[in-house]
């Protein structure tokens, strides 16, 4: 692709996916930095995306960056200052510890198998997505995926099993 012809398809898209951004729900400023973004990632990788899917590849990218600010936006921190700990453990809290740690490891083996893997890999042995797309011999984006749907899944048939 030469440089006029992707000038030519950028420009227009740039604005449409911020636009589809800010529809989803991001903040404008946060759309704009998705599409500086996806625009970065065009440029790094334009020689092996096929022209014929080259929107759909920006857009799917947008949308990728865009899911990983949610999630990343949901995580609370708690600084330790802040939160009471107890002088003593109760013998309850131990009982309870255990169930839960059950329920988990009966709601994991009910989980497909690369799903399951792909959580212990990620929260019991904290790898991050590039060292798990290295052991699975998959792509980071397909580790990703993969792992989004299967916290998805974990969190259907855990809420499911509390209920």
């Amino acid at each position: 692709m030469k440089p006029g012809q992707l000038h030519q398809i950028l420009q227009p898209k740039m604005l449409e996916i911020q636009k589809y951004l800010i529809r989803l729900g991001a903040p404008a400023a946060d759309a704009e930095d998705i599409v500086q973004d996806t625009v970065y990632k065009a440029l790094l990788y334009i020689d092996s995306i096929d022209e014929n899917k080259f929107s759909a590849w920006l857009y799917k990218v947008a949308i990728n960056r865009y899911y990983d600010l949610c999630r990343r936006s949901k995580r609370i921190v708690i600084p330790i200052d802040y939160v009471d700990v107890p002088d003593m453990e109760l013998p309850e809290d131990h009982v309870l510890l255990k169930e839960k740690r059950e329920d988990i490891e009966r709601v994991l083996d009910e989980l497909l198998p690369l799903h399951k893997q792909l959580i212990i890999m990620k929260y019991e042995l904290e790898l991050s997505y590039q060292e798990i797309a290295e052991l699975l011999g998959i792509t980071t984006d397909t580790v990703k995926s993969a792992l989004f749907r299967a916290r998805k899944q974990f969190q259907k048939k855990y809420r499911g099993e509390a209920e």
